[in-house]
């Protein structure tokens, strides 16, 4: 009986995401190229110490096509060649811009302060924000500013499709998908300008130069080190609607190059999402009882043979299992991270609760060699 029981709340866990996320899959699509002329953009990449990548995002964003752009690269204080390989760029061409980020003032995110300074530097009314591990599919600008333009909203965003290196990342970076669609009400989301169900993906992000104004923009997320949560709901608390559309045809992201940066790349925005005090509890006991667990279920209850119990909990395997297949084969992810499933989900709650950890002990999160729990406390 208690076999039984269990298997149901699991079966309910894994349901309610599953549909969820079944219904979102019909919502999230790829945005059509507009017929007539589109407004230029202006493509706004921050870089620390991104030499590794720099030269293919910059290659890919000149090879846009349908659209008229800008590409400004903002150095922030990089130690490494960054800033020499974006001069070569621009020699070359002069659509590309290298500018050099002001001093980081205390309180600020390194990220969303060369946001802000790059927002003052665009010479069009369009802000498209990539991060300097992005690159752009030759029409993913134009089919970016067309979804904007059909949809009449002030941001939009999309999950960039994701270029896997190690073990860790084909584990974890295909939950992006899971956890976007499988408990955001993009219904509501559509409907509404409720900050509670805005939400975006950093590495792509564009605005319009007037929502951002009105908002204010990054300067009014400068602490944050999430700006995919922290935007659209700045946004969404102005009036302004925001939207998201499945960018895997529109541009590629490779984020880390290791297991350590994927570990720490994921630790340091755990606590301002799921891993946050108000849902690491609740987000514990709903993944693990209906993404982990029913695999366990469906052997116990073959072991016991009630067949009762096998039903719902093969059913609740299927429901855990069904957003992954559905996102394997839509956003071209990783095989292994769909096979070993159930450990993905354990890591990610490790990960949230290593976050929540660290927090209550003060420690700093650190990234791009900066500490921003010291700067954060800062007034």
């Amino acid at each position: 009986m208690l076999l039984f029981l269990l298997s149901l709340a699991s079966l309910f866990l894994a349901g309610g995401p599953a549909f969820m996320f079944v219904i979102n899959w019909m919502r999230y699509r790829t945005p059509s190229l507009a017929t007539e002329p589109l407004p230029p953009v202006s493509i706004l990449i921050p870089a620390r110490n991104e030499e590794r990548s720099i030269g293919r995002v910059l290659e890919s964003a000149l090879q846009t096509k349908g659209i008229e752009f800008e590409v400004i690269v903002l150095d922030d204080a990089s130690t490494d060649q960054t800033a020499e390989i974006v001069r070569e760029f621009n020699q070359q061409d002069p659509r590309v811009r290298l500018e050099s980020a002001p001093s980081l003032p205390p309180g600020w995110c390194g990220k969303q302060h060369a946001c802000w300074a790059l927002s003052q530097r665009a010479r069009y009314d369009l802000f498209l924000f990539i991060d300097a591990d992005v690159s752009l599919e030759p029409t993913g600008a134009a089919r970016t500013v067309s979804f904007l333009q059909q949809t009449q909203v002030d941001l939009v965003s999309g999950v960039p499709r994701q270029e896997f290196s190690g073990f860790l990342d084909r584990l974890l970076i295909p939950l992006i998908h899971f956890v976007l669609l499988g408990f955001l009400p993009m219904g509501r989301m559509r409907k509404t300008t409720d900050p509670a169900v805005g939400a975006a993906c950093g590495q792509l992000i564009l605005s319009t130069r007037s929502g951002y104004e009105k908002t204010s923009g990054h300067e009014q997320v400068k602490q944050s080190l999430h700006d995919g949560l922290e935007l659209p709901r700045l946004y969404r608390r102005h009036g302004l609607r925001t939207d998201l559309f499945d960018a895997t045809s529109t541009a590629m992201c490779r984020m880390y190059h290791s297991e350590y940066e994927t570990w720490k790349g994921l630790e340091k925005n755990a606590t301002a999402g799921l891993g946050s005090p108000a849902l690491i509890v609740p987000t514990t006991i709903i993944l693990s009882m209906g993404q982990i667990l029913p695999s366990l279920w469906v052997i116990l209850a073959l072991q016991c043979d009630c067949t009762s119990t096998l039903v719902v909990a093969a059913a609740s395997l299927f429901c855990s299992w069904l957003p992954r297949t559905l996102a394997l084969v839509s956003y071209r992810q990783s095989l292994l991270g769909w096979v070993l499933h159930p450990l993905s989900v354990l890591i990610f709650l490790a990960i949230q609760w290593s976050a929540m950890v660290r927090k209550l002990r003060g420690l700093p999160s650190v990234w791009k060699s900066r500490d921003y729990v010291q700067r954060a406390m800062v007034k």
